[in-house]
Formats: C-alpha cells, structure tokens, sequence
C-alpha cells in the first residue's frame, strides 16, 4: 500500500505521447533560426540539471517519429507529465521542460529557408 500521496509511476511512464498543439512564434522565423534555437537549447539544457543520458533520451524522442519516440521515452525510464513532453521527470523525480520549438514547428516558419 502506498501513501495518499504517492502515484502510480508506472502508468505516467506510459502515457501515449503526442505532437504538441499548433504554436506560433512571436515573430515568423527562418528554419535555419528555428534549427539554431533547437541545436542552443539541446547544448545548454543539461547545465540546468537533471541527467545528461535522459536528456539525450528525451532528444532524440522529440527528433523522431512519435512510434520510435514513444519507444525512447519508455526505454529510457521518462516519466511524461503532459502527453506532449514538455514536462517530464526521471526516476529520481528530477523534472525537464521542453519548449515547443525543439518538439515541432511554429505554424508561423518561413518556407523555403
């Protein structure tokens, strides 16, 4: 039996993952400035804490496809608090936010850049 308090870590773990909502940014933007944003993000986010190997888990998730990501996220222990993964934890309760940009492209992105 556990505490009042305490949840079922296993079932979060599991939480089908998905694409985030339609998102602009505040002003239209380049790919090339939408990959340098995510290539700044990815450099300095382990600097705030948490694990680098769940960081690298969590990466490579919001790179690929949501089967192969869902696969990542479970393998790798992630605890996905919204089903869009810009809230997570690790085993050790540690959270990680993810912005958008580095899990999907503004509605607002200059084509052909």
């Amino acid at each position: 039996m556990g505490c009042a308090g305490s949840r079922d870590r296993g079932k979060e773990a599991s939480k089908k993952i998905c694409k985030p909502k339609s998102w602009n940014h505040t002003e239209p933007i380049t790919r090339s400035q939408l990959l340098k944003m995510r290539e700044e993000f990815w450099d300095t986010a382990p600097h705030y804490g948490g694990q680098k190997e769940i960081w690298d888990a969590l990466r490579a998730a919001a790179e690929a496809e949501l089967p192969l990501a869902q696969a990542i996220i479970e393998s790798a222990g992630v605890i996905v608090q919204k089903p869009d993964l810009t809230i997570c934890y690790d085993e050790r309760g540690a959270k990680y936010e993810l912005p958008k940009y580095v899990l999907s492209e503004p509605t607002n992105l200059i084509q052909g850049s």
